[in-house]
C-alpha cells in the first residue's frame, strides 16, 4: 500500500491512541490501524470506524467506565 499523502510505500500497523473529544473531555482509546511512517497518516478500516462512533456516543452518555489519567490546568490572569 501507498500513502496517499506523500506516496511512501513504508505503511504498517501500529497500536495508535486516538482522541475522542466531547465537550471538554478527552477520551484516549487504543487502536491498531494502518499508520504510513513518512507522515503520519492513519488509515481506518470500517470496523475501526463504528468502534470509534460507538466510544464517541458512550462518551456523550457518560456510559463508560474510565480511568483519569490527568488534568488540564489553564492560568487564568485577569
Amino acid at each position: 500500500m501507498k500513502c496517499v499523502v506523500c506516496n511512501s510505500s513504508n505503511v504498517e500497523m501500529k497500536v495508535v491512541e486516538e482522541e475522542i473529544r466531547s465537550d471538554k473531555d478527552i477520551l484516549l482509546v487504543p487502536l491498531e490501524v494502518l499508520v504510513c511512517l513518512g507522515c503520519g497518516e492513519r488509515y481506518y478500516d470500517r470496523e475501526t470506524m463504528k468502534k470509534i462512533e460507538e466510544m464517541r456516543l458512550k462518551l456523550k452518555r457518560r456510559d463508560l467506565k474510565v480511568k483519569e489519567v490527568g488534568k488540564v490546568l489553564r492560568e487564568h490572569t485577569a
